[in-house]
């Protein structure tokens, strides 16, 4: 299984996608052809999701299109030779791909060796669930349950920052809720400008901001390149 998922599109004042550019074509040598799935794009039109990924990977010479373009979505993923699945609300997302019934052959084909890069609402969904989605949930997909190509949670764009004045719930204590109820399930809160990388039974945290893992109740700091294999169960 090859995974790349980013905490985000960006990183400070970047470009799109750019500071991942490194990372991105590791994740892609061999590969000519991208499937994009745009369906987190809520405020964004498909076709302009489409030209804003295509314009960033336009280094790397990989032509992308989108699953939105074809007819038969089953057929466009059984055919990709890799899957890229954008930011934006995790719950339209899962909410579309339950409605096209292809979450589990989503699974099926990035178990089998397809490489499969997400950011942000795309990486969430390669989780158990998306029960430690950011997201508000605008839509009820019909299930909270995702690819499960990690058997853990993930929190992308991380950061407990609490502005002065602020009386709501800050990400740790939103994190410690969720521990609250699933003691023995790890999260891995992924702050931006991270990413998780699994290669097989290899699980690495990439990025110099490090990252944290909740779990038990209990928070810890991960160092950045860190080998989190042991998480895979």
């Amino acid at each position: 299984m090859q995974l790349l998922l980013l905490s985000s599109s960006r990183a400070h004042n970047s470009a799109y996608l750019a500071p991942y550019m490194p990372w991105l074509e590791t994740q892609l040598q061999g590969i000519d052809e991208l499937l994009f799935i745009p369906y987190a794009g809520v405020t964004v039109a498909y076709d302009d999701y489409l030209q804003q990924v295509a314009a960033a990977l336009a280094p790397l010479a990989i032509k992308v299109s989108s699953l939105h373009q074809f007819a038969d979505p089953k057929k466009a993923i059984t055919t990709a030779q890799a899957i890229a699945v954008g930011g934006g609300n995790t719950f339209q997302l899962l909410h579309q791909l339950y409605q096209q019934d292809i979450v589990q052959l989503i699974k099926e084909r990035v178990t089998a060796g397809v490489p499969y890069i997400g950011w942000s609402a795309g990486s969430n969904i390669a989780g158990s669930t998306i029960r430690t989605t950011n997201d508000m949930p605008i839509v009820e997909p019909a299930s909270f349950a995702a690819l499960n190509l990690l058997t853990l949670q993930l929190n992308p764009h991380y950061s407990d920052f609490k502005p002065e004045g602020f009386h709501g719930e800050t990400r740790d204590m939103r994190l410690a809720e969720f521990m609250a109820l699933n003691p023995s399930t790890p999260i891995i809160a992924l702050p931006e400008g991270t990413a998780l990388l699994r290669s097989g039974d290899t699980l690495t945290l990439l990025g110099n901001a490090g990252g944290y893992l909740f779990k038990g109740g209990d928070k810890t700091a991960i160092a950045a390149n860190s080998d989190l294999s042991h998480l895979l169960v």
